[in-house]
């Protein structure tokens, strides 16, 4: 907590000065929805460090100080209209979810990984682990058949040689594959069928984010452009119309995150509580401050992150960032409230109850995404499944042999994932990630004809190109990467939990792929962290738009600039579509929408 000494200056221009939480619950430098006498302004001069709420004459100033639970839950920003706070996400996601189901079967054949996705998560739903096809030359366009030959009645006969085996060794665990197998029952196997689940997660977090937004900020109005920027950015909008894992990963991973913001705000209202029954005595050395007892929203948030390492590995990555960043949330609450040993007692009274809502059930969640592949052991069970029987030992208990076999399993997935070296022309540098440097390539047909829907084979080009580029909007990312600094300045000099929260997402989603450069990575494989680099450029946007008690032509030039800025986000995206959903243009048009050579 920092605030104006009472010994240097209490008002500037007969302006009074309003105390800083060290954690920065206070509003921060960035919009809000409109303006109002009552707003606060900060000043750095005669600011005091690292202080706590209490004084050590247990007394605040209360000229010059807002009550603790105002600084714990600050008071949303006034909305436009009442509802405002749900309906305008609301409006935002139908928008971006009319994007993401229109033509959702463009292009009608199986494009990049599909190939593995949409078989294994089929497979997934009839034997409860994946299964090798009968046909190992079963190609693309044979797989999704032509025209309207679709359905459940397509090449679904998943018999093979039971002599040399039927189950297939995979690289990631089951549980996105669960998804996708869902939306194919659903829907058939056919490109609807092994897409719909994807494009339905994939509109749901476009309101999960404006609204986690509107939280952290306190404004409706930078939730729904956090919103915006998440549904009109390009690499989201084709991961959720491609049946991979990345864009079911990131799903899972907002939601834990969305879910933690949350239960920030329901335990701050309990210490806010807490500390007004005790008045503004000061506190003993031995008070640690409540207990804050069941916390369904972090056991919600650790299900979610559980449900992101069983959709694809790099999900426990975010449950490890996220377990600490809650634990440094309830220290800074347990110290605003006046607690003198707020690590001490964060570490007696929350750290063992994170770990078990976060990294332990992530754990089991996690195994448990194993279940067919623990029960459904007809036609020879799946992959490694009977390990342990044949590798019998002399210290585990038989029944563990299942657990044993498993865990063998994923020390093979791991050792694959960690060493595949394989060269491909799509490959990246994580770095390059940051600026959209080497995008994927996940179709594209040099010569289609007018009215068919499957890419011919042979055939000289005819002038028109077709293409699914999994491209993030530009602009959206490079204001993101340049606000990294920005949330840097924000956590280290003003202290705000927002910019903290922001680039933990952000390097739990890149730094770990830093130690795995040497091997085969994907620039789509940023779509895990896409939803914070669209919270870094509202940051950033909020900060141009400038606070709401600014003067009127700051906040003339501000509101002018911030809105041109989310025109043009909209506007590229728009350029781009072609090209993210696989149209037929010129090959000149294509031509001109690759503005880099590391683009084609």
């Amino acid at each position: 907590m920092s605030w104006v000494s009472s010994d240097t200056r209490n008002t500037h221009d007969g302006v009074d000065l309003i105390p800083v939480d060290s954690d920065s619950d206070s509003d921060s430098d960035t919009g809000s929805n409109t303006g109002s006498d009552t707003t606060r302004r900060r000043h750095r001069p005669g600011w005091e460090r690292g202080r706590n709420w209490m004084r050590p004459t247990g007394t605040p100033s209360p000229s010059v100080r807002e009550s603790i639970r105002e600084r714990l839950v600050p008071s949303y920003y006034p909305e436009f209209f009442r509802g405002a706070g749900w309906l305008l996400p609301l409006l935002i996601t139908a928008i971006g979810g009319f994007m993401r189901f229109w033509n959702l079967g463009t292009p009608k054949q199986i494009i990049f990984d599909e190939t593995y996705y949409a078989k294994d998560g089929w497979s997934m739903t009839v034997y409860g682990w994946e299964h090798n096809w009968s046909d190992a030359t079963i190609s693309d366009k044979a797989l999704a058949g032509t025209g309207t030959g679709f359905g459940q009645n397509g090449p679904t006969n998943f018999t093979c040689d039971t002599s040399t085996g039927c189950r297939e060794f995979v690289v990631h665990p089951p549980f996105g594959k669960w998804v996708i197998g869902a939306g194919e029952r659903l829907w058939g196997f056919n490109p609807v069928g092994w897409r719909i689940m994807e494009a339905l997660l994939g509109t749901l977090a476009i309101y999960i984010l404006a609204r986690t937004a509107r939280r952290m900020f306190r404004s409706t109005l930078l939730g729904c452009i956090a919103g915006l920027f998440l549904a009109f950015d390009g690499l989201a909008f084709v991961m959720a119309r491609t049946a991979l894992l990345d864009g079911l990963l990131m799903f899972w991973v907002l939601a834990g995150f969305s879910c933690l913001v949350v239960d920030r705000d329901k335990t701050r209202e309990k210490f806010a509580a807490w500390r007004e029954e005790r008045g503004y005595e000061l506190l003993s050395a031995a008070d640690f401050g409540p207990k804050l007892g069941l916390r369904p929203w972090r056991l919600l948030a650790g299900l979610c992150l559980g449900l992101a390492a069983a959709t694809k590995w790099n999900g426990m990555f975010f449950c490890a960032g996220f377990a600490v960043l809650s634990v440094l949330w309830d220290m800074g609450a347990r110290r605003a409230v006046g607690v003198r040993w707020p690590a001490l007692a964060t570490l007696l009274l929350d750290v063992l109850w994170a770990f078990l809502s976060l990294p332990v059930l992530m754990l089991v969640t996690f195994v448990s995404s194993y279940a067919g592949w623990f029960f459904d052991t007809g036609n020879g069970g799946g992959y490694n499944r009977f390990w342990a029987n044949s590798n019998p030992s002399n210290f585990w208990p038989t029944w563990t042999d299942p657990f044993r076999s498993l865990w063998n399993y994923v020390d093979q997935q791991y050792i694959f994932n960690a060493n595949d070296q394989a060269f491909h022309q799509y490959m990246s540098n994580p770095w390059s990630w940051l600026v959209m440097g080497r995008p994927v390539a996940f179709y594209y047909c040099g010569d289609p004809k007018p009215g068919v829907a499957v890419c011919p084979t042979g055939g000289a080009a005819n002038g028109y190109s077709q293409e699914v580029l999994a491209l993030g909007n530009p602009l959206m990312w490079w204001i993101a990467t340049a606000g990294i600094l920005f949330l840097f300045w924000r956590w280290i000099a003003r202290r705000d939990w927002r910019a903290g929260a922001i680039l933990c997402g952000i390097a739990a989603g890149i730094l770990p792929w830093m130690h795995y450069a040497e091997r085969t990575i994907f620039s789509f494989y940023a779509v895990a962290f896409v939803p914070f680099m669209a919270l870094s450029a509202t940051m950033v946007v909020g900060a141009v738009l400038g606070r709401a008690d600014a003067s009127p032509v700051r906040r003339s030039w501000g509101a002018a600039t911030a809105g041109t800025i989310v025109v043009a986000v909209v506007a590229l995206f728009m350029y781009f579509y072609p090209i993210y959903t696989g149209q037929t243009i010129s090959y000149s048009d294509w031509s001109n929408h690759m503005w880099f050579t590391s683009w084609i």
